[in-house]
């Protein structure tokens, strides 16, 4: 056991206190390159999908309308970081479009913007990887057979980093996400001025190296709009720093509003710089060479410049998926808290990350990368409906709340919100009609059968809820007429049915029972406390409190303290409830604690554990949703 945890604490260093947990919150120093490396990322993957789009029909003039498909997205930009400022000023706990959905729109609504959120955080780490993984074998193309590979192992070294804690991985990540930065920066002014000093000419290929063009087409609106739901990857991350508000220091909200708009201004000097060198570079996309590679070899020649370019590029892409990573099991957390998923997504780990949602990251984008090959054109279809759909529900919401509870200057944020719907639920439509070929139809199917899982989810808790809930905890309590005296220990987690029966059982084998709670949180062990007075139970209740939120490891020390203090012939009964599920979908939602303590407790020669079963059925009856139900957990 010793050395099971000497390895964890290696991998993941020494386990962190609660009382740890504001020193893991991110600064705005800090907070920039966590936050900001999804967007800031898309320069390197953005400009390439667009001409990738416009080369095919147009060919080298391609470049010639890089302009005119970037401007409304730059604009689209500004005017979304406008609007999540707002977000994060009226909403300090987090939880983005889920959040504003849920209290403005209503339930439905807020649980499609959370499947469009999931969807669009796990593909924000399948591209970037696979991006990162393209930044690498174009500097390198003798590992082009080892691209999934790559992809793979970049992914189980940021699941690492994360899984170690966000002020660990903020600061490992931080040095290359302003290396990158430099370097863009560096290449852009290095750029316009060898352009303004006319020693920057126009890229020429050769005919061993053609880039992908044909005939010379006609510009059509369609191919422009398309050229637009290719770029729109560009936008992806301005949502991060509204969901993750709690991951910041105090003051939470102000920190956060500086991270936002410090990412504009970096996407709007690299993103535009990168797009007019580009263009007057007559620069398209080649086969085993990003266009970011190939604007570094214009700028920089064939010297260490270049190759710093590129490993900042492919760093950048890694740190865009470690943004998902703060993200999302922030998100899984509050939705776990409100019911829609699992409960064990609310859990900390032991560096108090939510390693829960942090694993769940790794391995469905595990699987999106091998079955995608690592292939960033194919993932990009599936990349940016999500997140627009988020965008686009999230600015409705806000809309609607400034209607109800108006305020001081609500009519211009009114208008800035209302026109940030306006824009993202018609580029929602555009990305998907003109993306439909390429797989974006899937998530006509995906988006609502997670809604549905989730509302199965919600509607299971609920009903658990109601079955556990005990009106009148007394009249169904039976005090012990037992003259047994050997110590029964009862753990207990709240105040509900199946503790109820637990502790009858208990009364019935010995006089001398004592319920025991293991608390990870101060605030609910003051809860307990209280109904457990008011209840008038004759039971006394012992707490344990487990700063590193342990659970096994506390109940395990405390009886073997009791069992040291045994008589010859004396035993220690430990009595737990245990849920009996009828299907495999229902026990995946509850805590399999009492399992692993009873595996723990077999060592001890003294003790014997009983699993006091609370049976009920999983079949659910549609009913009004109790707020008072104390949720299975």
């Amino acid at each position: 056991m010793h050395s099971k945890r000497k390895i964890k604490n290696i991998l993941l260093g020494n386990t962190l206190e609660n009382n740890d947990l504001e020193g893991e919150k991110l600064g705005p120093f800090w907070g920039v390159p966590i936050m900001a490396s999804d967007a800031v990322s898309s320069v390197a993957y953005a400009i390439e999908e667009m001409l990738l789009v416009l080369v095919p029909v147009l060919g080298l003039s391609a470049v010639n309308y890089l302009g005119y498909v970037t401007s409304p997205i730059i604009l689209l930009f500004l005017v979304l970081a406008f609007s999540y400022s707002q977000i994060i000023a009226n909403y300090p706990n987090g939880g983005g479009a889920y959040i504003v959905s849920a209290e403005n729109i209503g339930r439905g609504a807020s649980m499609v913007a959370a499947s469009s959120l999931i969807i669009g955080y796990v593909m924000t780490v399948a591209v970037s990887l696979s991006a990162a993984t393209a930044a690498l074998i174009s500097a390198f193309p003798q590992f082009t057979d080892y691209r999934l590979m790559f992809a793979l192992l970049f992914l189980c070294i940021v699941t690492l980093l994360n899984l170690r804690g966000m002020r660990e991985s903020s600061k490992l990540f931080g040095v290359p996400t302003y290396a990158f930065i430099i370097i863009m920066l560096a290449l852009i002014v290095t750029g316009f001025f060898k352009l303004a000093t006319g020693n920057l000419p126009p890229v020429h290929y050769t005919e061993n190296l053609q880039p992908v063009t044909g005939g010379a087409g006609t510009v059509t609106l369609f191919l422009l709009l398309r050229a637009f739901s290719s770029g729109c990857s560009a936008l992806t991350g301005v949502e991060v720093v509204s969901n993750a508000v709690p991951s910041f220091r105090e003051p939470s909200q102000r920190n956060a509003t500086h991270v936002l708009f410090i990412l504009v201004g970096i996407i709007v000097a690299i993103f535009g710089g990168a797009v007019v060198l580009v263009t007057s570079l007559h620069i398209v996309p080649l086969e085993g060479k990003t266009v970011i590679s190939q604007l570094g070899m214009a700028v920089f020649g064939p010297g260490l410049m270049f190759y710093i370019l590129q490993f900042a590029t492919s760093l950048i892409l890694l740190l865009a998926a470690n943004t998902a990573y703060n993200g999302l099991p922030t998100l899984l957390a509050i939705l776990a808290a409100d019911g829609y998923v699992p409960r064990q997504f609310m859990h900390r780990g032991t560096r108090l990350s939510f390693s829960n949602g942090i694993l769940f990251i790794f391995f469905v984008a595990a699987f999106l990368l091998i079955v995608f090959k690592a292939e960033t054109h194919y993932l990009i279809p599936l990349y940016a409906i999500g997140v627009f759909l988020s965008f686009t529900l999230s600015q409705s919401g806000m809309v609607a709340r400034w209607i109800r509870v108006k305020g001081k200057g609500y009519l211009y944020k009114m208008f800035i919100n209302g026109l940030g719907a306006l824009m993202t639920g018609t580029g929602t439509v555009i990305v998907f009609v003109t993306r439909f070929a390429q797989g974006s139809w899937a998530l006509a199917i995906i988006i609502p059968v997670i809604v549905y899982i989730m509302h199965r989810i919600d509607t299971h808790y609920q009903f658990v809820g109601r079955q556990l809930m005990v009106n009148d905890f007394m009249s169904h309590y039976h005090k012990s007429t037992s003259k047994d005296t050997n110590l029964c220990i009862v753990l207990v987690g709240g105040i509900n049915r199946s503790v109820l029966k637990a502790l009858n059982y208990a009364n019935l084998i010995t006089s001398n029972v004592v319920a025991l709670h293991v608390s990870t949180d101060e605030k609910q062990c003051e809860q307990l406390h209280k109904k457990w007075k008011k209840t008038g139970i004759d039971i006394p209740l012992e707490v344990i409190m487990s700063p590193y939120r342990e659970l096994i490891e506390p109940v395990d020390e405390y009886i073997s303290e009791k069992e040291a203090n045994l008589l010859p012939g004396e035993m220690i009964t430990v009595v737990m409830a245990r849920f009996m599920e009828e299907s495999w979908f229902a026990n995946i939602l509850h805590n399999q604690t009492t399992y692993f303590i009873m595996q723990r407790l077999r060592v001890h020669r003294n003790v014997s554990t009983v699993l006091v079963p609370y049976i009920y059925s999983s079949a659910f009856k549609p009913k009004q949703k109790d707020e008072n139900a104390d949720k299975g957990r």
